[in-house]
């Protein structure tokens, strides 16, 4: 413990705490900043310092944590060194006060709130894939990483794993997340800018998975201190600490603090890269520029959509330059350094991340780009014209009333008279009621509003880029919310600077102006503070639920289980991500977590005499070739055979997220699968009848059911609209096929339950399901029998039910799709 404390003093205060008192850039003015100030500027640096380290090391495909320990080691002593360990404050320093508690508490609420984080480390979306590049970053050094399962598949092969697709910046797709860029070498990237893994690659060095799993947790906390730093120099300490406790309550802060994402990496840096700014360019603090300029350029390493906090950045600086403000060139020169290798990382290893922001582009409206080169260029006449001083004292006065007032009209017809039709979506046109009904309140939404434009008013000219900032988020987003529409994901697009934003101005507006008589500030303040109480009790009432949520718990347990049937030597193929399944899901982790030897089929039904060939091929390489399936898969043949190795049943706690619509419980996701070894040239010979027992170990044998359940001491799957069952082939004398089936208990409000049997896709009848197990029997004409015979290959007996959902139905919490309890089948 005590190893990991210091080695956490290295990489997150060390070598920011020797930069922040190094005698350079007015250190006396930085000095008699509040003692806590200095301490978290002490570990922003420090942060982003390391991050880099890890991102160049990364790149080099040299980092490992021992290497960035040494690294920062090196950086702290060198300017200690240059320095001539000159590193004391002397009497500017502003010794420590009361005022030290506050982002103390902020801390302990964020402790509180945040953690335990998710389990989620397994595929299939953005949270499993940051962290599984985190983690490639720790175990393997580097973030372009030579697999070498995928350079070991022969070419004839790779379609059944990663068919090309026809690009020129990847070949084709390892995991879902991971692009394969040279099959030959197998050289993979991970999808996503990896400043955000690399500081999961941090905590995976100090405390393992556990510490990965607790990066986003840890970023949020620092989150709540950038926006409580941010507010208290606007709007003083009282409504730092007000809007940020606000913030710790809410819900979406809550849950993506314990769900790995980038946006609580961007509230944190670009927060604090708006405290430096302002520092910058109003208090004059030359120190904070170049600051600034590495905060905003470092987020270019972290999200594309950097891009448009640096464009509002510099227009806020440009609007206080037309005030009479002055340039700071440390600040553009250090944006401008950085930005330039973000430009060649993201034009190199990341091209096809970066091909998103040019479709994106490609995409957009004519206007759009009118309105874009109109603004630019009345920025540049504006910037031009300030020189006089009539042109300047009227962008001083009118420049904050413009923008309010475009804040207030933007808002009222986005609430009111904004209406989905033609090319516009619901979720885009309903985005700011949505936010406002969902998670911010329509009271806060109002004192937002009213705080914005008072605060324009009266604080604009002390930081403008950060009105800048929120404002053209705002804009931006709420115009098109550019994500799917299901929550709690959609409210990611929130989180950065939308939300904490609001509650800034929100807080200025509920606690008012110092000014006035004592007796009417005091009675504004206590309505202030009483509405900031009722706003924060229903905050902490709305995110109740989920404190007690950890999504995907188990689920790492489950992982390491299945990882110790897998040998090192061992071949895992896993069924396709269209197989209609979550098994996929877990062989990410397996690969990249667990190193295990995993490849993905490409497809459900893959060709057969390829996947025979490549059998053949791994049956040379590897001790033994495994297959991890759920009945999703085509893959019963009599040119090779399966044994079970180790069957599977668990359900993991994962919360509710409906498209359009708030989550309303904490649900199951369920998983079901069965292990087995391949063997070529090891195909059973056909006993006299076929007999399958549904829900037990029939994965081979199943397509598009649902997962086995049990009911009636009877394991069971439910049908689809459309499901399979692989028959091995047919005895030239079968003469039926009896299903015993069971409606499930359909109330009379769903349709029957109709079922059209089909074999080889001749049909053989349709039936009526009633309640409960009963045999249903159709005949099998003896021609189709001999055809199926001779062709001695698996054949496909077909299921069409009339589907019902109960949640449409009945209302309950279960929405899939249901046809029939499917028990058992028999060939006779």
């Amino acid at each position: 413990m005590l190893i990991q404390a210091v080695q956490f003093a290295v990489v997150a205060w060390l070598p920011g705490a020797v930069i922040y008192r190094a005698p350079w850039g007015g250190r006396g003015t930085r000095a008699g900043l509040d003692a806590e100030e200095r301490l978290f500027w002490s570990v922003v640096i420090s942060t982003s310092v390391s991050l880099s380290v890890v991102l160049a090391l990364a790149w080099l495909g040299r980092y490992s944590f021992a290497r960035l320990l040494v690294a920062d080691l090196l950086i702290a002593a060198s300017v200690a060194a240059l320095s001539r360990f000159n590193l004391g404050y002397g009497r500017a320093a502003r010794r420590p006060t009361i005022s030290v508690l506050i982002p103390l508490a902020l801390v302990a609420l964020g402790v509180w709130r945040f953690f335990p984080p998710a389990e989620y480390i397994i595929g299939g979306k953005d949270p499993g894939v940051y962290m599984n590049e985190g983690i490639q970053i720790a175990q393997r050094g580097t973030f372009l990483y030579e697999d070498p399962v995928v350079a070991s598949v022969p070419a004839f092969a790779r379609d059944l794993f990663y068919p090309s697709h026809q690009r020129t910046d990847y070949y084709g797709i390892r995991f879902m997340g991971f692009r394969i860029i040279d099959p030959d070498t197998g050289l993979v990237v991970g999808q996503f800018p990896h400043l955000f893994p690399a500081s999961i690659a941090v905590a995976y060095g100090l405390t393992g998975l556990t510490g990965a799993r607790r990066a986003s947790g840890a970023w949020a906390i620092l989150g709540l201190l950038a926006v409580y730093f941010t507010g208290a120099r606007l709007f003083g300490r009282l409504a730092g600490c007000a809007a940020a406790t606000l913030l710790a309550l809410n819900l979406v802060q809550v849950w993506f603090a314990r769900y790995p994402n980038s946006e609580v990496v961007m509230q944190a840096l670009l927060f604090a890269a708006l405290l430096a700014a302002a520092r910058a360019h109003v208090d004059r603090d030359a120190f904070f520029a170049p600051i600034a300029g590495s905060l905003l350029g470092l987020l270019l390493f972290l999200r594309m959509d950097a891009a448009l906090a640096i464009a509002a950045v510099l227009a806020g600086i440009a609007l206080l330059r037309m005030s009479g403000g002055r340039w700071q060139w440390r600040f553009l020169a250090s944006l401008a350094a950085v930005s330039l290798v973000a430009a060649i990382y993201l034009i190199g290893p990341m091209r096809a991340y970066a091909d998103r922001g040019i479709i994106f582009l490609s995409n957009l409206q004519w206007w759009h780009y009118l309105v874009v080169m109109l603004a630019a260029a009345g920025m540049a006449g504006l910037l031009a014209a300030s020189h006089n001083a009539r042109v300047r004292s009227a962008i001083t006065v009118f420049a904050p009333r413009a923008l309010a007032a475009a804040v207030v009209v933007g808002a009222i017809y986005a609430m009111v008279f904004r209406k989905p039709g033609g090319r516009l979506a619901a979720h885009d046109a309903y985005a700011l009621r949505t936010f406002t009904e969902y998670y911010l309140t329509l009271p806060v939404l109002i004192a937002a509003l009213v705080g914005y434009v008072l605060s324009t008013r009266r604080l604009f000219w002390r930081a403008p880029a950060c009105f800048a900032v929120v404002t053209v988020f705002s804009f931006f987003f709420f115009y098109k919310i550019h994500i799917v529409p299901d929550h709690f994901w959609m409210a990611r697009r929130f989180l950065p600077v939308i939300l904490p934003g609001a509650l800034l101005f929100a807080v200025a507006a509920a606690l008012g102006s110092r000014r006035g008589r004592p007796l009417t500030q005091t009675l504004r303040w206590g309505v202030g503070l009483v509405f900031l109480l009722l706003v924060g009790r229903e905050y902490a009432r709305a995110s109740a639920p989920i404190l007690s949520h950890v999504e995907y718990a188990g689920v790492i347990p489950r992982l390491e289980q299945l990882a110790s049937t897998i040998g090192d030597d061992d071949l895992l193929i896993v069924e396709s991500r269209d197989a209609g399944t979550d098994v996929h899901t877990l062989a990410l982790p397996l690969a990249y977590v667990y190193a295990r030897n995993v490849l993905v089929l490409s497809s459900a039904a893959p060709d057969k005499p390829t996947f025979g060939g490549f059998l053949e091929w791994a049956e040379s390489r590897y001790a033994r070739v495994l297959f991890l399936g759920a009945g999703g898969t085509d893959l019963l043949s009599r040119e090779w055979g399966a044994t079970v190795l180790a069957t599977a049943r668990f359900r993991l706690p994962e919360y509710d997220a409906p498209l359009n619509a708030f989550p309303r419980y904490a649900g199951a996701k369920q998983f079901d699968y069965t292990v087995y070894e391949l063997m070529p040239g090891a195909g059973e010979e056909l006993a006299a009848e076929f007999v399958l027992d549904i829900g037990v170990r029939d994965d081979l044998n199943v397509l598009r059911f649902h997962a086995k359940e049990e009911t009636e001491g009877r394991t069971i799957r439910w049908s689809r609209n459309v499901s399979y069952i692989l028959l091995p082939d047919l005895r030239p004398g079968s003469r039926e096929v009896v299903l015993w089936l069971n409606d499930g208990g359909r109330p009379a409000a769903a349709p029957p339950a109709e079922v059209t049997i089909a074999l080889a896709d001749e049909p053989l009848g349709t039936i009526t399901v009633d309640a409960g197990f009963k045999p249903y029997a159709v005949p099998i004409p003896e021609a189709l029998a001999s055809r199926i015979a001779a062709a001695r290959a698996p054949v496909r007996l077909k299921l069409t039910t009339v589907i019902w959902n109960p949640e449409q139905v009945l209302g309950t919490a279960d929405n899939r799709e249901l046809g029939v309890m499917v028990d058992r089948v028999e060939v006779r």
